[in-house]
């Protein structure tokens, strides 16, 4: 993609076309941001399966047109039979299988809290049937599968064949579908339909609660009935930052939106505007490490987090830890958690709300466990606790695991309102800061933001290596000056994935809106 795209009114945009086209169309029907975006959060479940779904949470962050932003927390807690003792057998948890399914899905609790909000705060609300239309006809007639999909089936297929569910669904005639093949999810279809006939409630304290229910206790996850009955989504305040260009917001803890503010609170030390290409991305790896430490350090569940992390943000401590950037030596690296699969979408309707959104079920597929006669594939995002006695994140019933999950926004001192974001794990923090730079400070159109090559600091999936990873599209000149630096590089391919699908929206002061997509992804930028 060379353009972004520009209108009048409203615009979506998503790593998956057809998400794009559901909520471009809910905005066409004189629907809001947040309704609009509910309609891509289901479509983009069904559209997308490995990278997110019903079974997986989800955060947001809503950017009224007037006023302070807000954020939902939609993540789920441990289950309550989530203990240290039932894993004591094994070094760490695992990544697959009923036992990496142990936390409760919240993604659908934070769809009900966003439109009470834009009940309470914008406009008649639409019907929910009609949010959910689209996802509901392309669980019952079919998806074609699309690249990334097939790749990930392809890939993971030795881990997951042998799970509950999963072969039914996504391995059908026993094999890995390709590209273009018609996927149909039956089981998934009835189950939105569910959600659009009783509500949105119904998922954590209703019909499809209860089969959801009796479907974990019968394949043994650690996730009880009362589990669900107890879950609610919650109203966060958002994290920001002061910079030079404006203000920066992003998600608090369990999230890792601390990281991605101190990045940026970290470059704005430094002239990026006059840096070349090496310089530029040597500053960001470098901060993105610094940041990591704090992260590392802080953030695990908010009940057990002592300090006022807002703090951390501050003049003084953003100064101290610029200081220990050097710009002509790379630092070392320390442990990253391993890559997942994540969705970031955002909307901007014609009242000037902008929504910026993320959903996920973690790794490619999650736990791979579909629960039974529902079509939800289920996430693993509790593979992020610790089994070691002590450590900040050591698991226990009803704890929050930490997220990589966090969708960023901003209010630039020009007036203009971005919502951006990635997928990508690790990779979140380090993809927001290269296109906030690019686009703000370096001043890139916005398109050329995101489909510039990247770079990827830490592991890509079935890669253990912590290099530093960059699209082939660098120049030699590019890999042989990192190097010299210090950075130890590999090559990625031309797009790869394991950069992130970026997308990000500007509503400019005259009123006009400008979106723009990933090409690595299957997404589109869609505006009226």
């Amino acid at each position: 993609m060379i353009q972004s795209n520009l209108a009048p009114n409203g615009m979506a945009v998503t790593p998956h076309h057809l998400a794009s086209s559901s909520a471009l169309s809910i905005l066409r029907q004189g629907g809001n941001a947040i309704e609009a975006m509910v309609a891509a959060a289901a479509t983009i479940a069904v559209v997308y399966p490995h990278m997110n779904g019903l079974g997986g949470d989800g955060f947001w962050l809503i950017v009224p047109p007037e006023g302070e932003p807000i954020a939902i927390d939609a993540s789920g807690a441990a289950g309550s039979l989530a203990t240290v003792e039932r894993y004591q057998t094994q070094a760490t948890i695992p990544f697959r299988g009923p036992q990496a399914a142990l936390t409760v899905a919240g993604t659908v609790s934070g769809w009900q809290l966003a439109l009470d909000y834009a009940t309470q705060n914008i406009t008649e609300s639409l019907p929910l049937p009609m949010l959910l239309a689209d996802a509901i006809h392309y669980a019952e007639s079919g998806i074609p599968v699309t690249v990334s999909q097939a790749e990930a089936t392809k890939t993971k297929t030795g881990e997951l064949a042998h799970l509950p569910g999963f072969s039914d669904i996504y391995l059908p005639d026993n094999r890995p579908p390709s590209a273009g093949e018609c996927l149909r999810q039956p089981d998934l279809a009835r189950s939105l339909k569910a959600l659009a006939s009783d509500g949105l409630e119904s998922f954590y304290r209703g019909a499809l609660g209860k089969k959801i229910a009796a479907g974990m206790a019968q394949i043994g996850m650690p996730i009880t009935e009362q589990d669900l009955t107890d879950h609610r989504a919650h109203y966060k305040t958002p994290l920001s930052v002061q910079h030079s260009c404006g203000t920066i917001y992003n998600l608090a803890p369990p999230t890792q939106g601390l990281v991605s503010l101190a990045i940026l609170g970290i470059l704005d030390r430094f002239d990026l505007a006059q840096c070349n290409e090496i310089q530029t991305i040597h500053r960001i790896v470098e901060a993105t490490k610094l940041a990591f430490t704090l992260r590392d350090t802080y953030i695990t569940d908010p009940k057990e987090i002592a300090i006022d992390l807002q703090q951390l943000l501050n003049t003084s401590l953003l100064d101290a830890l610029s200081q220990q950037l050097d710009t002509d030596l790379a630092a070392p690296w320390g442990e990253p958690l391993l890559p997942g699969d994540t969705v970031w979408m955002g909307v901007t309707d014609k009242n000037g709300y902008s929504v910026s959104f993320i959903q996920s079920i973690y790794h490619e597929f999650g736990s791979g466990v579909v629960i039974p006669d529902t079509g939800i594939l289920w996430q693993n995002r509790g593979a992020a606790f610790s089994l070691q006695a002590g450590h900040p994140r050591c698991l226990g019933p009803k704890k929050y695991p930490f997220h990589t999950l966090n969708p960023a926004a901003a209010k630039l001192n020009d007036g203009r309102t971005l919502v951006y974001g990635s997928m990508g794990g690790d990779g979140q923090p380090q993809t927001q800061a290269t296109l906030f730079t690019r686009y703000v400070q370096q001043q890139l159109p916005l398109q050329a933001a995101i489909s510039a090559p990247r770079w990827l600091l830490g592991r890509t999936w079935g890669n253990a290596s912590d290099s530093l990873k960059l699209e082939a599209r660098f120049s030699e000149e590019t890999y042989q000056g990192l190097r010299s630096l210090g950075h130890r590089t590999e090559r990625l391919d031309a797009w790869s994935e394991a950069t992130g699908h970026a997308g990000a929206i500007v509503r400019h002061p005259n009123g006009l809106v400008e979106g723009a997509s990933d090409p690595r992804s299957n997404g589109s930028a869609a505006g009226y």
